[in-house]
């Protein structure tokens, strides 16, 4: 697509670049000329002549566009191909961008040839016309019949009539008379629509900063009641494919930096904890090198998609593949406009890293089984990833809600200095809110568990049953050489006194203690010096009560300041009882009862100091249980965050681009407002890979890349200024939660509801359904395994279930857009729900259902395969063609040549060839070799697969000797 929008890129001039600087448009050779409206029109061939005088032509058309200026010849597009017709009417029209400078003056040359057989590698040229844009404007009903001159200009060759295509420009009674005539096939002028013209996204003032580079394509296919429908596709690129993961890896940078900053405040440990933390941090520091190399050279590119042929390139491994939306317009007559989105992108896999050993859900899976045998070699604490995620979910609360602890208890004391009773209420009420999470969160055991284990990794920690064996040795000792010298000792000399540490004389290999179950690095360490870097306690037994009583002095702190609100809301400045710890009546008594502030100043200070130093134990708690967890998975596990990274980043592009997408059509429909700020939306990815080879690791990097999904949610946001750059939406958050703000210019983000405006988090609920479909399917289901396939359908059928299920408690199904196929969307989950459980091969029945569920629901449907090539087009266009009959009563008659057309690769490119616009590549159209059959039908028989390999062993022999 990329080469082709760069082909494009002579006659494309972008209009807000045009009303920003004329001036340097100008002396970068452009030429301001008048510009007309969209100009779309259809062709059709009369009485075609060809070579051979026993068979009709298989016509095809090829438009091209002359710059009036520089006189350069730019080819635009062509039509499908009409078989054995003399008489051809082509369903492919021809639309030019918005943003093109089509002007009176503009010349469009056709050339007509006949492709005599679709194989066959060059087609003969028939005849051509020209004529200019203002000719069909100024022509009788907008209509021209050009004769074509052949070759030698002389003999002729036919006539191609040219009719622009009008939409909403015909009084409504004209209408039931445009129809077709079979025999003559004719074609109507006007495709009208009930509404206005059916104008591309292109149109639409908020697209400018995340959809770039249309290619647009128009049909028209005859309904069953024998009318016109226009169809317009447009398909983009989309800008987040670059920002999104730009500022992930920004996020990633920031996380792991941190991260590598807790770690070195953790303080002083024991040498064998020391050792793995210097192990975590270097690959730490290798992972930000890494990303920061990778940042840079993303920086350095100017586009806004990744071709299938980068894949497996290492500086755009976080840019989703061939990552496009695509939009179909629906216009008939006497009908509202309709549109219906998808979002075509390659499955989300780390393609540089590989698939030799599988994908992400086998990697983490064998890494957790053999995690417990890593920590005993490492002589770590086993955490389960529970455990894990809990820590990082703590360090993120705990980092988030102390400033707001902080801000809040500030706005209490500005209320106060005020004497602003409603203001020091509702500070307090958010004071109290906060501050009760804050407790909740420390209350976790796994917090109190790690501190302890913290204390045992400092140096020189002896545990309780060390302690005994210690103290019953220093006084077997004491006796001992009492008995030599007849000299009595102090009996009351306390026995922490025999511990290394706490007798300056008393050498560690006296002592048998074993520090940290390490004992070679105890001797090799020797005396150890102590550095108290923070408040908990060395070289004693741990208090396990300590932490209970830390985050309940925090409580105690907020009802002391509860108290003094409204102690100072009474006004009754009497004595009252002390309350434990901090005396309010001394406090009260002590100041001016009239100065609120410097009442309350000190109980405030008080409970922002205790947070303080509640959070700092928390976050080496926490940190400490991370240390452990890298250190236990030091290199495979960072190799896997990298994977796993790398992953979300190509999924949360894709998602994001759905959304915006999504966001962008929806914002006139309150129902579906209404329905995003209440429940969610569920997005639908759909995935073709095979359960065979190399696509087992993609779809299992895929299937854990859509599951982190559930980790993000949107926020809609007001836009600071009108300019584009403003409208790019933003990502932030750490690796367990991000969020993503989409900003709205100010107009349009005052109609949204109040719970939108407000910042409310909008969920988002992926769900994942693979069905393979090609040979290497064949051969999976026939002699390999599918089960990963039915696990990941069986899942993810229960998560729309249940997404199902809240929306119709919390949203009116009346609010669900309406189809014309009214089966309940409770039936058509039933059905899903057997398809899933039924041994079938290759049943795409759980696409289908999947697919129109997710439409039924207002959902985002995205479609996958290995690059988003052959099969996710096939899939498209498939859809599009029965949405087309379902929806809008295509004929019968028409669905094979609609799907012909969709399908059609001579879109753009010379004569015999097509351009692949994926690819970015012209592709000859080369017969393909026939010996190699379809498997599918050789599987049937083992014997003819057989015999299969040896022929083509033959032939390829044959054709390489």
């Amino acid at each position: 697509m990329e080469d082709g929008i760069q082909h494009l890129g002579h006659c494309v001039v972008d209009m807000k670049e045009l009303s920003a600087n004329p001036e340097g448009l100008s002396a970068a050779g452009v030429i301001l000329t008048p510009k007309v409206r969209q100009l779309e029109f259809s062709l059709a061939c009369n009485d075609l002549v060809a070579p051979g005088r026993d068979r009709k032509p298989n016509a095809l058309v090829q438009v091209a566009v002359i710059d009036p200026q520089k006189q350069h010849l730019v080819f635009h597009v062509c039509t499908e191909i009409v078989e054995a017709n003399k008489d051809p009417l082509f369903l492919t029209g021809v639309t030019f961008p918005s943003e093109y400078p089509e002007s009176p003056e503009t010349i469009v040359k056709l050339s007509v040839y006949d492709a005599k057989n679709k194989s066959q590698e060059s087609s003969s040229f028939l005849g051509s016309a020209t004529f200019s844009v203002g000719d069909l404007l100024r022509a009788k009903d907008e209509r021209l019949t050009l004769s074509l001159r052949s070759s030698d200009g002389v003999c002729a060759a036919g006539t191609v009539v040219v009719s622009r295509l009008k939409m909403g420009e015909m009084e409504e009674e004209n209408v039931d008379h445009i129809g077709t005539n079979t025999p003559s096939q004719k074609c109507p002028l006007v495709c009208e629509s009930a509404h206005h013209s059916c104008s591309g996204r292109e149109d639409h003032p908020l697209t400018g900063p995340v959809y770039r580079n249309p290619v647009c394509k128009v049909y028209r296919f005859q309904t069953a009641d024998s009318k016109w429908m226009l169809v317009r596709e447009q398909m983009e690129e989309c800008t987040l494919s670059f920002s999104i993961p730009k500022q992930l890896l920004s996020l990633y940078i920031q996380e792991d930096k941190s991260r590598l900053q807790d770690l070195k405040e953790l303080g002083e440990l024991s040498p064998h904890w020391d050792n793995l933390r210097k192990e975590v941090m270097t690959q730490y520091g290798g992972i930000i090198s890494s990303y920061q190399e990778t940042l840079a050279e993303l920086n350095k590119v100017t586009g806004s998609f990744k071709p299938s042929c980068c894949k497996a390139q290492k500086s755009l491994e976080f840019i989703p593949i061939n990552l496009h939306t695509q939009r179909m317009t629906v216009t008939c007559p006497k009908k509202a406009d309709a549109f219906y989105d998808i979002i075509t992108v390659g499955a989300p896999a780390s393609h540089f890293q590989g698939f030799k050993c599988g994908g992400l859900q086998r990697l983490l899976s064998r890494y957790e089984s053999e995690k417990k045998s890593f920590s005993t070699a490492y002589q770590c604490i086993y955490y389960s990833p529970e455990h894990t995620a809990k820590a990082q979910e703590v360090l993120s609360t705990v980092s988030l809600l102390q400033p707001l602890i902080t801000s809040l208890a500030d706005q209490l004391l500005q209320a106060a200095q005020e004497h602003s009773s409603p203001g020091m209420r509702d500070a307090l009420k958010s004071l109290s809110d906060k501050t009760e999470q804050f407790v909740h969160t420390l209350k976790d055991e796994l917090v109190k568990s790690a501190l302890l284990a913290l204390h045992a990794a400092r140096p020189g920690y002896v545990s309780k049953s060390q302690k005994q064996t210690t103290v019953q040795s220093h006084h077997h000792h004491q006796h001992h050489h009492q008995d030599q010298t007849g000299q009595g000792g102090d009996q009351n000399q306390s026995p922490v006194q025999g511990l290394p540490g706490h007798s300056p004389a008393s050498p560690v290999t006296e002592s048998p203690v074993v520090c940290n179950n390490v004992e070679a690095s105890e001797r090799e360490a020797g005396p150890v010096s102590l550095k108290h870097q923070d408040s908990i306690p060395h070289h004693k037994e741990y208090d396990e009560e300590e932490w209970d009583r830390e985050w309940a002095s925090v409580a105690k702190c907020l009802n002391c300041v509860i108290a003094m609100v409204d102690k100072l809301q009474e006004g009754d400045n009497s004595k009252q009882e002390p309350t434990p710890e901090l005396h309010l009546a001394d406090v009260i008594t002590s100041h001016n009862p009239g100065d609120w502030k410097e009442l309350l100043c000190p109980l405030v200070s008080r409970l922002k100091e205790c947070v303080m130093e509640v959070v700092e134990k928390a976050k080496r708690a926490m940190t400490f249980v991370l240390l452990q967890e890298a250190a236990c998975s030091t290199p495979q596990g960072f190799l896997l965050q990298q994977r796993r990274d790398v992953v979300f980043s190509q999924a949360l592009a894709a998602l994001a681009c759905g959304f915006v997408m999504k966001l962008y059509a929806g914002l006139q429909d309150k129902d579906f407002l209404r329905q995003l700020h209440l429940v969610g939306l569920v997005a639908q990815f759909e995935s073709l890979l095979s359960t065979y080879s190399e696509e087992i690791g993609m779809l299992e990097d895929m299937e854990v890349g859509i599951s982190d999904l559930q980790n993000v949610v949107f926020k809609v946001t007001e836009a600071k200024t009108g300019e584009l750059s403003e409208l790019q939406p933003s990502v932030w958050g750490r690796r367990d939660h991000f969020t993503v703000e989409v900003p709205l210019p100010q107009v349009v983000f005052q109609t949204l509801p109040e719970e939108i405006k407000e910042g409310k988090p909008l969920r988002v609920f992926p769900v994942l359904f693979n069905v393979g479909i090609n040979e290497q399917q064949t051969i999976a289901e026939r002699f390999g395994d599918i089960s990963l396939q039915e696990r990941i359908n069986q899942k993810n059928f229960e998560m729309l279930e249940a997404y199902y299920k809240i929306l119709s408690e919390k949203v009116p199904l009346e609010c669900l857009p309406c189809f014309q196929t009214q089966t309940d969307i409770k039936e058509l989950l039933e059905t899903l729900g057997q398809n899933v459980v039924t041994k079938k091969r290759k049943n795409v029945e759980i696409l289908w259902i999947a697919g129109t569920i997710c439409r039924r629901l207002n959902g985002i449907r995205f479609t996958s395969c290995k690059s988003a090539k052959d099969r996710t087009s096939m899939s498209v266009t498939l859809e599009q063609c029965a949405l087309l009959r379902d929806e809008h009563q295509l004929s019968k008659d028409f669905f094979v040549r609609a799907l012909d057309c969709m399908r059609s690769r001579l879109t753009q490119g010379d004569t015999g060839q097509w351009e692949d616009l994926e690819a970015g590549a012209m592709t000859e159209n080369k017969p393909v070799s026939r010996h190699f059959y379809p498997i599918a039908l050789l599987l049937v028989s083992s014997h003819l697969l057989v015999v299969w390999l040896i022929l083509s062993l033959v032939f390829l022999l044959a054709k390489y000797q």
